[in-house]
């Protein structure tokens, strides 16, 4: 049991020289990332743009195309109207002219809202490709800036990540399962010492009894107020020895 709170002290005190190397990143790690999923963002709506322009244009002439076709029909079709031999064959030419002309009116009705459908989409696209250039030099700057600021502490950080994996295999996956929970709903610190007779989380009185029992580092225990896992000052001395 001894050797098992040693490790989880250790492990807390790794992971709390971690977190202040974190902190010191600033907001960096999360702008970039923030600016990260707004480019891919605008690369996905400048692409969904560009397909709507693309497709609007294509529906566009091939309307027009169906336009010239139609009103070549419309000229043939009265060519045809003084060949006629009776009433029945120039009505039926008639009617054949009407729904030509009818299917034009169509078209260029849909000719131009397409025109207007394209039109739009490539004013979105203009101003999306300004956004995406600004968010994209921004990003960059960002990038940078948490390069520099990682370069000044990578050496250090890797050492602590090279203890914190040999400390993990001596953990049992339970006692790591608990020590993450813990660690996460008490903003990174799980496992505390004992001072002056209370909790070094939350600073609550520990009764005599329970601070004898801890000396002995026999057991498990953890804070009745705020749940940590409290450790003897013996265990919390030689851990930070090793750290």
């Amino acid at each position: 049991m001894e050797n098992k709170l040693r490790q989880l002290y250790t492990l807390q005190l790794i992971d709390s020289n971690l977190d202040e190397i974190e902190e010191m990143k600033g907001d960096l790690p999360g702008e970039v990332r923030e600016l990260e999923e707004k480019v891919e963002g605008l690369n996905v709506t400048l692409a969904s743009l560009e397909q709507t322009m693309r497709g609007a244009f294509s529906q566009r002439d091939n309307a027009d195309s169906e336009i010239i076709s139609l009103k070549e029909k419309i000229e043939k079709y009265k060519s045809q109207q003084y060949q006629v031999r009776n009433n029945k064959e120039y009505d039926a030419l008639t009617k054949e002219m009407d729904q030509a002309a009818e299917t034009i009116a169509r078209l260029e009705k849909e000719m131009s809202a397409l025109e207007n459908k394209a039109t739009v989409a490539r004013t979105e696209i203009e101003a999306t490709k300004k956004e995406l250039e600004e968010s994209q030099a921004l990003l960059e700057e960002k990038k940078t800036e948490l390069a520099e600021v990682s370069k000044s502490t990578e050496e250090e950080e890797l050492k602590f990540q090279h203890e914190r994996e040999k400390v993990l295999v001596r953990i049992s996956k339970t006692d790591l399962a608990m020590y993450e929970r813990i660690r996460t709903a008490k903003n990174g610190r799980a496992v505390v010492p004992i001072k002056r007779g209370a909790c070094g989380g939350c600073y609550t009185a520990v009764p005599p009894q329970k601070v004898l029992e801890l000396k002995r580092n026999n057991q498990l225990y953890t804070c009745e107020r705020c749940g940590r896992i409290i450790v003897s000052e013996e265990i919390a001395e030689s851990s930070t020895a090793l750290v």
